[in-house]
């Protein structure tokens, strides 16, 4: 059987699939992987288009029905996140008067700014287009993920807020759960079980052969050297990576409650593959 596997070319996810691109684990399942930006995957997800999927938390809300989420492969922020970042120094109660580029309406970045800043004035950029755009000073804030959480220094921006930072002190130190991969739900359990059992496996022969999965995972770097990358890696490849476990899974419907809340996204009730 073929699975049309969906993930992000960036280092971390290239990283946990990387046993599994290069053949090393072995499954019956014959996985084609499908590399997009994380929006183009968000949207997919609302046709049920690919049968294991990275998404953003946030997009959970809207595909709750359609997906099961796997304990493997989540990616939190553990006391960091996304940032908000300026060429100058802008206090936070002056935030709501300044337009905030986003990576992308659906992304778990979005949702964690909304929660901070319900009015929050924001415009869509594809992620890698946002840090350059406010160096230019073509927008006066963006909202950065990815590696530009690790190089915005370099480029002379200044941090506003990390919004992980902010999560955890507004949870009592619950991750802020971004990312996670998730397989549709009308496929059989046997598959369902067996795509999680290989993609755990790819994930810890990453861990346990981590030159090698940093050789690969360097080719979706875009540009950054390999010490950066191993720093990102290791941000999002982690132990909560391996297994999200109950501290997972509770930050996950913290931030979905809190949303619906807020009302900024629907209710929802998310399904877990229990193992």
């Amino acid at each position: 059987m073929t699975i049309r596997l969906g993930h992000s070319p960036d280092a971390d996810d290239a990283f946990m699939f990387w046993a599994l691109a290069d053949g090393i684990v072995e499954t019956p399942l014959q996985f084609e992987h499908v590399l997009r930006d994380i929006q183009t995957l968000n949207e997919w997800s609302r046709e049920g288009k690919l049968e294991f999927t990275a998404m953003s938390v946030h997009n959970l809300a809207y595909v709750a029905d359609r997906y099961v989420v796997l304990s493997q492969g989540g990616s939190f922020g553990d006391g960091y996140g996304p940032m908000l970042v300026a060429r100058e120094p802008i206090p936070l109660d002056a935030l709501a008067r300044y337009p905030i580029a986003v990576p992308g309406s659906l992304t778990s970045a979005y949702l964690a700014l909304r929660l901070f800043l319900p009015d929050a004035q924001t415009l869509e950029m594809p992620f890698d287009a946002i840090m350059p755009a406010v160096q230019r000073g073509e927008v006066p804030v963006g909202l950065l993920i990815h590696e530009g959480q690790l190089t915005h220094r370099q480029a002379g921006l200044h941090l506003l807020l990390d919004l992980g930072v902010w999560w955890g002190e507004q949870t009592g130190g619950l991750p802020l759960p971004l990312g996670v991969n998730a397989v549709r739900s009308d496929l059989p359990r046997d598959i369902q079980r067996e795509i999680a059992r290989a993609f755990r496996e790819s994930i810890q022969r990453g861990l346990e052969n981590r030159d090698a999965a940093m050789r690969y995972a360097m080719q979706f770097g875009r540009g950054i050297d390999p010490e950066t990358a191993d720093r990102f890696v290791g941000m999002y490849v982690n132990a909560l990576t391996l297994d999200m476990g109950e501290r997972g899974k509770r930050a996950i419907n913290e931030f979905l409650t809190r949303g619906a809340q807020h009302g900024i996204t629907p209710p929802t009730t998310v399904q877990f593959l229990e193992d």
